[in-house]
């Protein structure tokens, strides 16, 4: 029986869907990278999240390993060269949380557009301001969706019943609209956009995709909401953006740094600026990060290693 080692936690579910396809699981959700190095050798399958980069460095030069399994959406810590040179395949599960994310923006864009975080704090401090906190409705507004894979495809269902206009540019994809979207060009988001959502993976093409620049294209303030990676936008932008009021909010589930105790010194000087607007919202990657998906993950990646073609 083929084994498949596991580095990172996974719900339980997906030993007994392992087994039922004729694989065992090598379950070590605490393993360092070092041992990794060795443990993996004789493992025809690796199943990974986001923390460990997988590349020749860990894996050498003759892997035993032919699949890489992807527990989620992106794929920028696995080196994709490196994987196609050794005919290692990769899967990747974005179907599993999906709906996760969909309903995340959904949540983020009405959190900010009617203050409600903002309201909640008040309240709980005996402030009852009910005009100063007057919101928007989501009906009738230009929403801009940048990538229309699972994720954003998922976020425009979830808007259809809201009555607003939704517009979708993806680089690498045509003749897409649908009932939920409708397929427009970038300039067309730029001129009309009065909100924007982020569904697009890190690449060195979209790595501080989102600056000042950026931003300042967009003929309307905007909010700004991103699900997708951190790196894509500058935290910096976005404090100069709102400053400026090129944003007339943000809704951030990602940054670009993480890891709040290691900030540079700009890093932290925007970050802290941006704790300080009521109209920003941030949550700590968990659009994705449900009871539900955490289970569907696994089913999505179970019925890709089933139809791996593995030499």
């Amino acid at each position: 029986m083929p084994t498949c080692l596991i580095i990172d936690p996974m719900h339980p579910s997906l030993f007994a869907m392992l087994q039922n396809i004729g694989w065992e699981a090598d379950y070590q959700p605490e393993i360092t990278r070092e041992e990794i190095k060795s443990r993996h050798v004789g493992c025809q399958g690796l199943i990974v999240r986001s923390k460990t980069v997988i590349d020749r460095e860990l894996l050498g030069s003759n892997p035993t390993v032919k699949f890489i399994g992807r527990a989620g959406a992106g794929l920028d810590n696995l080196d994709l060269p490196y994987l196609s040179e050794k005919n290692i395949q990769v899967i990747h599960a974005s179907e599993g949380n999906r709906d996760a994310v969909g309903e995340h923006a959904v949540g983020l864009l009405l959190a900010v557009i009617r203050n409600i975080a903002k309201a909640d704090r008040e309240v709980k401090n005996m402030v009852w301001a009910r005009e100063a906190n007057r919101g928007g409705e989501i009906m009738s507004k230009t929403v801009g969706i940048i990538g229309y894979g699972n994720t954003g495809r998922a976020f425009a269902k979830r808007l259809s019943g809201f009555g607003c206009n939704v517009l979708v540019y993806d680089k690498y994809k045509s003749n897409f609209s649908d009932a939920f979207g409708k397929e427009v060009g970038m300039e067309t988001i730029f001129n009309e956009a009065e909100i924007l959502s982020l569904h697009i993976p890190l690449t060195d093409e979209t790595r501080m995709l989102v600056d000042i620049d950026y931003l300042k294209r967009f003929k309307k303030p905007i909010i700004l909401i991103n699900t997708a990676r951190g790196e894509i936008v500058s935290l910096t932008a976005v404090d100069k953006a709102l400053i400026e009021g090129h944003l007339r909010g943000a809704a951030l589930d990602v940054l670009e740094n993480e890891k709040l105790d290691r900030l540079t010194a700009s890093q932290k000087e925007a970050f802290n600026s941006l704790c300080d607007k009521s109209n920003v919202i941030f949550t700590p990657h968990i659009a994705g990060w449900t009871f539900e998906s955490h289970v569907k993950i696994n089913v999505a990646l179970v019925q890709k290693i089933c139809a791996l073609q593995l030499a």
